[in-house]
């Protein structure tokens, strides 16, 4: 009698391919989930403006290499399309401001440029061999001194050196290239024509999330004032806590007053850029951005004021413990008010929103101040390097409150100029 095997599969086997099918999908999903983390450490690392700008960018190069890709286009343009990408790539800024800046500076620098060689380029061309190249010659040494001094000038470099060179560029190209006047019309005209056709996809793509110079200086401005109240406010914490250790070195963070200290080149930049935008937001045209200059200045001269004055409670020299216990009281309110002033001097730059920081002033400060005056003239140590160490302390204090005093009516111009509204007080 003949019997089949029916062959039985084995369930220890069963279950050893399946948790080995799951330790496989545990390690896929882990890897998957770590590649997720990865790319978001990375996308949280990046600045999402410069993110921004660089797809303008792109997006700009694709619309002005259309008049290659597309036989229409390039038909009317030809090889002069060339002419449209180097602008994209040489006028787009990072800022709005800077990018209208720069194109407009490029086109008035090329018509310029261009209608003078014209004209010497023709006058040339009727002046015979020997006479077209001392017309040539002549132009081109006046046109060069003159624009190259001229570009020396500060106040023409800081707004219109960029127009000057590409004037320089373009005449004399034009004018040493030696084709006929026709000629010269005629390419001075495409080259034109294709120059303004990338000034205008800049234009377009620059106007899409743009960002505007303006902005960036204006909240940088006010972010200034919180960094230097804070170090101010340290600055003499950290005096009274070191009182009876003479070991102990000042730990407060200073980073903020270098940060305002070298803000010098980037607030000029940010306040150049601003001038040349458009209404935006707050900002109308003809908004005053000369004064947040002016303010920057103080600012960096309090910034200097507040490291010097770290580097006074760093001394060795400094007053006993008894003495500073005594002005204690007086120096910890007349930092508290220096900081709230600076925080509601910054928050009404923020917020473009008068303050009251003048009266802030006023009512809590001179009190205190002639307070602290007074326990220095009384002081009656006979250790000259204490009482010079403490008289340097409080010299410094009083500096710096003059210091804001300016801070405030310099602000309070600004609030009048920029017509900022009256800030509601709570009653």
């Amino acid at each position: 009698m003949s019997s089949n095997v029916v062959p039985v599969p084995n369930e220890e086997n069963i279950i050893i391919i399946s948790q080995h099918e799951q330790n496989k999908l545990h390690k896929t999903k882990l890897s998957f989930i770590d590649i997720v983390s990865f790319l978001k450490e990375i996308i949280a690392k990046l600045d999402i403006k410069k993110v921004i700008h660089s797809v303008k960018v792109g997006i700009a190069l694709v619309l002005v290499s259309l008049l290659y890709l597309l036989d229409p286009l390039f038909q009317k343009v030809g090889q002069n399309a060339m002419w449209a990408i180097i602008t994209v790539i040489v006028v787009f800024e990072f800022f709005t401001g800077a990018t209208l800046r720069k194109g407009i500076n490029r086109a008035i620098g090329t018509v310029l440029g261009g209608g003078l060689g014209c004209l010497a380029a023709t006058l040339a061309d009727e002046s015979g061999e020997i006479g077209g190249a001392l017309v040539v010659g002549i132009s081109v040494i006046i046109i060069g001194v003159g624009a190259t001094y001229s570009r020396l000038i500060p106040s023409v470099k800081n707004k219109y050196d960029y127009g000057v060179m590409i004037f320089i560029l373009t005449f004399s190209l034009v004018v040493v290239s030696g084709v006929r006047a026709d000629k010269i019309m005629k390419l001075a005209g495409e080259r034109l024509s294709n120059i303004g056709m990338g000034f205008a996809v800049c234009i377009f793509t620059s106007f899409i999330y743009p960002i505007w110079a303006g902005d960036e200086l204006h909240f940088s401005t006010a972010t200034k004032f919180d960094k230097l109240a804070t170090s101010i406010q340290g600055c003499i914490e950290e005096y009274f806590v070191i009182a009876n250790d003479k070991e102990k070195k000042a730990t407060i963070d200073i980073s903020g007053c270098k940060s305002v200290m070298h803000s010098k080149s980037s607030d000029e930049s940010l306040a150049n850029f601003a001038k040349w935008e458009p209404w935006h937001g707050k900002f109308g045209f003809f908004y005053p951005w000369e004064k947040y200059l002016n303010i920057g200045e103080v600012l960096r001269e309090l910034a200097a004021m507040i490291i010097s004055f770290r580097g006074c409670i760093q001394s060795v020299r400094q007053s006993s413990p008894t003495e500073r216990d005594n002005i204690r009281e007086p120096c910890e309110k007349i930092g508290l008010s220096l900081a709230t002033i600076l925080m509601e001097l910054g928050d009404s730059i923020r917020d473009m929103k008068r303050c009251r920081a003048k009266s802030l002033i006023t009512q809590c400060m001179r009190e205190e101040l002639s307070l602290l005056v007074n326990l220095d003239n009384n002081n009656n140590s006979t250790d000259h390097e204490s009482t010079l160490g403490l008289a340097s302390f409080i010299f410094q204090i009083l500096e710096m409150v003059d210091k804001v005093e300016l801070l405030v009516t310099k602000v309070e111009e600004l609030g009048e100029i920029a017509h900022f509204h009256n800030k509601k007080l709570d009653v």
